[in-house]
Order: C-alpha cells, then sequence, then structure tokens
C-alpha cells in the first residue's frame, strides 16, 4: 500500500538552469511505485530562463524566481552585503514552505550563513550535488578542470557526490560518491554525457540517502 503524499518527506529543489537533475527526481517521485518515497514540495530558481522552470510546471509543481541582481542594485557599493540580504530573503522564502529536505540541482549560487543558520535552526536538511570526487576541483565548472588534470596525466578518474552543504564550497560531508574512469581519446562534450548520466541516478539515490537518514535521527530523538 503507498504511502499517501501528504504523509511523504517533502523536498525542495534549487535550480539555475535545464534541470535535468530536477526532472531525475520528478520521474523519481511520481513513478508508479516511487522509487523515491517523498514529494518535491516546490522549485526555486535564481534564473528566469531557467529550463527547470517549465520541468516543475508541467509536473504541476509551485516555483519561485529569485534573482540576486535587484539585491545588487539596492547595495551597490556592497556586494558582500547583497549576497546576504538575498540569503536571508531566500531562507524566509523556502521556511514558508517547511520543507524536510532542500536539494541543490544545478543550483549556481554560493549559500552563506545568512541562508544556511536559519534553515539549520529550523531543522532542514541541505544537500548538493557536485560533478567531482570529494576534495578535487570544489566550484565551478569542476568537470572541464577534471578533464584537464587528465590530459596532463595527473588523475586517472573523476565524479560525482551528494554532499551536506555548509559554507565551505563543495566540502560538507558526503552522503555518496560515484566514480567516473576517464576513456582515452574521449572529448569533454562526451565526458560531460557521461557524468550527467551518473548524476541523473546519483541525485535519487543521495537523497534516498538523506532522506533516510534523517528518519533515522528523527527516531532516536523520540
Amino acid at each position: 500500500m503507498s504511502t499517501p503524499a501528504s504523509n511523504l518527506p517533502r523536498i525542495l529543489v534549487l535550480i539555475s538552469g535545464n534541470g535535468s537533475n530536477l526532472q531525475a527526481l520528478i520521474d523519481a517521485t511520481t513513478s508508479s511505485p516511487r522509487s523515491l518515497p517523498a514529494t518535491i514540495i516546490h522549485v526555486i530558481s535564481n534564473k528566469k530562463s531557467a529550463y527547470g522552470l517549465t520541468r516543475a510546471a508541467n509536473a504541476s509543481i509551485p516555483t519561485t524566481y529569485h534573482n540576486l541582481v535587484p539585491y545588487k542594485r539596492a547595495h551597490q557599493e556592497d556586494v558582500p552585503a547583497a549576497r546576504r540580504a538575498y540569503d536571508a530573503d531566500l531562507a524566509s522564502i523556502i521556511l514558508t514552505h517547511s520543507p524536510d529536505l532542500i536539494v541543490c540541482a544545478g543550483w549556481m549560487h554560493i549559500l552563506s550563513p545568512a541562508f544556511l543558520t536559519p534553515l539549520a535552526d529550523a531543522g532542514i536538511d541541505i544537500i548538493n550535488l557536485h560533478p567531482a570526487l570529494p576534495g578535487q576541483f570544489d566550484g565551478a565548472n569542476a568537470i572541464s578542470r577534471a578533464f584537464e588534470a587528465y590530459q596532463k596525466g595527473e588523475i586517472t578518474k573523476t565524479g560525482v557526490m551528494i554532499h551536506r552543504v555548509i559554507a565551505d564550497v563543495d566540502r560538507g560531508e558526503p552522503l555518496l560518491v560515484r566514480e567516473v574512469e576517464f576513456k582515452e581519446g574521449e572529448s569533454l562534450e562526451e565526458l560531460e554525457e557521461r557524468i550527467h548520466k551518473v548524476e541523473h541516478v546519483a541525485i535519487v539515490d543521495g537523497t534516498r540517502v538523506a532522506l533516510e537518514e534523517r528518519r533515522r535521527r528523527t527516531e532516536e530523538a523520540v
């Protein structure tokens, strides 16, 4: 017997682009039976043109567009203050939806303590997908940087990880790691395609791990 959607863990997803990893989550939470027993309650994008917003709308998932530009205009002489104000408002928006878990799925904005602290205080977990192995190629352009390192003979594999989000970029505790071996003669585009396929499975599996850990913590606290 399936669990009613109202009783399932509540996921909020942050995106910035195409949303292929969001689609993997949508498919996993709407399949019959669900391969991921959870419900996506809301999607937030910091890019108005992000196709992920269309993916969410097609699945009847409410969305919010929350962009940094107005905050930069309001704090023209102080970009860090603009980012703090943006992050604080983003946290406030999310808190109104009461998620159990936030999944950063291609979210291209570094989250500061102004965002992380109120969500931690509310007991909301945050995870992120990063296309690299733990401790390697933190930040943007991880796939191309790994490919360049392979070309130089410095590494033989890269990978994908799902990790907890902390203030240090891509340095939170890994929950799931999937290694990807380089193939001789492969182009960067071919590597990217292979890694994206790994991501689509890892984002679902990593979310499942995060929810299971949350469930165990909740049971132990009773």
